[in-house]
């Protein structure tokens, strides 16, 4: 197959009339699309529908991303918006956890048309296999069964109208994060509406050039107030995305706003001269229990304003335990820290 990129408008959506021209030209060859939905720009494409009915036309399957599906549970569904093929992640939507508490994996949902094309196992019931199956795709008819075990669990307990409600509160929660911010920050895409779907993204591109304050200065800075960085720089660079979910309660929202609102002002002071370009808290995040007890201290600004700009730090204060590395050095830079083999000895 030939990847086919499509372009997107001022919004972040998908460009309809670049589709269409694309669908026409490749009518003959045209396989399939593949949308994520909600966008990974943090939208609900309202053209949605209509993206799917152009692809069927011209006699191509949609495959929707379900990575966002946490955002769709008792609304919408892959169905509903015309989706013939969907793959949906336990993790996040379905209480499993992301990334390292992996590992990824959940079902793969198909439009009738489909069904007789998915894939048989020659132990797990062969007989239901359907017409054009094709072989097993993964060694276990379940993937990873004891995540499932979990997975249903949270449904059963949950209920339609908790998994409903998970949804509308992890929109809710993006939106009040949202609407916080964006007196400080450019919040990058919103609907029409001037609403976001269950993330947003935070514009810091002009940092840069104002303060030379990057995104990974902001995203290091965040842990001296007790916060791992959010995603920095996906989908697009030189941004924070912000996914805040169901599971945070309000204050705690509140308390990583009041981080970022914090931030922003220490950013003021560098575009107003106030702080030094270059030796400020934000270029020397994170600030270790090490650096700040250490005699030897010779930047301009205070211990307390390194390792507590807020005063509920006092209270609650998470110390990183790694200061501020080359990144970019380390990834392409390995050094060894195995003790010599003699020591095994």
């Amino acid at each position: 197959m030939k990847v086919v990129p499509i372009k997107c408008n001022e919004r972040g959506d998908i460009d309809m009339e670049d589709l269409q021209a694309k669908a026409v030209q490749h009518s003959n060859k045209l396989s399939c699309l593949m949308i994520t939905y909600p966008s990974t720009h943090g939208v609900f494409e309202s053209t949605v529908r209509g993206v799917c009915d152009l692809i069927h036309e011209h006699g191509g399957q949609v495959y929707m991303d379900g990575a966002n599906m946490n955002a769709q549970v008792g609304l919408t569904s892959p169905g509903k918006i015309g989706a013939d093929v969907c793959h949906l992640n336990l993790h996040k939507t379905f209480c499993i956890p992301h990334g390292g508490g992996g590992p990824g994996m959940g079902p793969i949902g198909v439009a009738p048309q489909l069904a007789p094309f998915l894939p048989e196992h020659p132990v797990e019931r062969p007989d239901t296999a359907g017409e054009f199956a094709i072989g097993p795709v993964s060694a276990a008819p379940y993937g990873s069964p004891s995540i499932l075990t979990i997975s249903y669990v949270y449904i059963a307990l949950m209920g339609a109208s908790g998994l409903k409600k998970a949804t509308q509160v992890a929109i809710l929660n993006a939106n009040y994060m949202a609407k916080r911010l964006s007196d400080h920050y450019d919040i990058l895409y919103t609907d029409s509406d001037g609403f976001v779907a269950h993330e947003f993204i935070v514009d810091c591109r002009k940092f840069e050039k104002s303060a030379g304050v990057k995104i990974e200065d902001i995203a290091k800075r965040l842990m001296d107030y007790g916060f791992h960085g959010p995603t920095m720089s996906w989908p697009v660079p030189g941004t924070l995305m912000i996914e805040p979910t169901e599971s945070e309660s309000k204050d705690e929202l509140d308390r990583f706003c009041d981080a970022l609102i914090s931030i922003r002002a220490e950013i003021q002071s560098i575009e107003d001269g106030k702080m030094d370009a270059n030796d400020n808290p934000l270029k020397h995040a994170p600030h270790t229990m090490g650096a700040i007890g250490s005699d030897d201290w010779q930047h301009p600004y205070t211990r307390e304003q390194a390792a507590w700009p807020m005063a509920w730090l006092r209270d609650a204060k998470f110390w990183p335990t790694v200061g501020r590395i080359d990144s970019a050095y380390g990834d392409r830079n390995l050094v060894c820290s195995c003790p010599p083999m003699d020591d095994y000895s």
